[in-house]
């Protein structure tokens, strides 16, 4: 159990270090090309597309930012509560709330603009890099996945990469976010879902 913790912690500080990298390679420039490509070929999707889809889209985005996120957290902790007790739902909204924090740390020492490929069609406050909503859904989705009995676990990884995946879509569809951003925040989310797990694993052992 020990040697699997240590894993985790190992694989959770990669993934800042990557998170860290990625932010700096982006704020060089190095990764305008590609994110203009990206965002070109969704925008585009978008700029084809009827009004119910860009609000399916912005809903998808609404309710994975804000209150509707914590509202969320919340429902989920509960129930993750009630699949494996007090220490994981502890595990997954402290992953929720520590990962946003570091998301707006890093938001702030990056302060990387806003994509102009597109009007924005969601309302932003903060710096591009990394997604804060792409860093609370793999935060939350993966430990949500992670905690779920056998039983529910294959539709519990399907959601978690469902919502990920749209998540991660929606922002850069609807001009708000380079796909940098998104996979930067993915990392982070990842990194503290991998801590809380291993958080939770740790706690579990001492007492078994």
């Amino acid at each position: 159990m020990k040697a699997q913790s240590n894993r985790y912690l190992f694989a959770a500080a990669a993934l800042v270090v990557a998170v860290i990298l990625l932010g700096l390679i982006a704020g060089a420039g190095w990764l305008v090309s590609a994110d203009l490509c990206i965002s070109n070929a969704l925008s585009f999707q978008v700029g084809r597309s009827d009004p119910a889809f860009i609000s399916f889209m912005q809903g998808a985005s609404w309710i994975g930012g804000g209150t509707p996120r914590w509202i969320i957290v919340i429902l989920l902790s509960a129930v993750v509560w009630r699949w494996c007790g007090q220490r994981c739902a502890i595990a997954l909204a402290g992953a929720s709330l520590l990962s946003n924090l570091a998301s707006n740390l890093l938001k702030f020492a990056f302060d990387r603009a806003r994509p102009d490929v597109i009007e924005h069609l969601d309302h932003v406050n903060s710096a591009s890099y990394p997604s804060g909503h792409a860093t609370s859904a793999a935060a939350v989705y993966l430990l949500l996945a992670w905690f779920a009995p056998p039983r529910w676990r294959s539709l519990a990884w399907a959601l978690a990469t469902g919502m990920i995946l749209l998540n991660g879509f929606s922002r850069i569809m609807l001009g708000v976010h380079w796909a940098s951003d998104v996979v930067g925040g993915t990392m982070l989310g990842a990194a503290f879902a991998l801590l809380g797990a291993c958080w939770a694993s740790r706690a579990t052992s001492r007492l078994s």
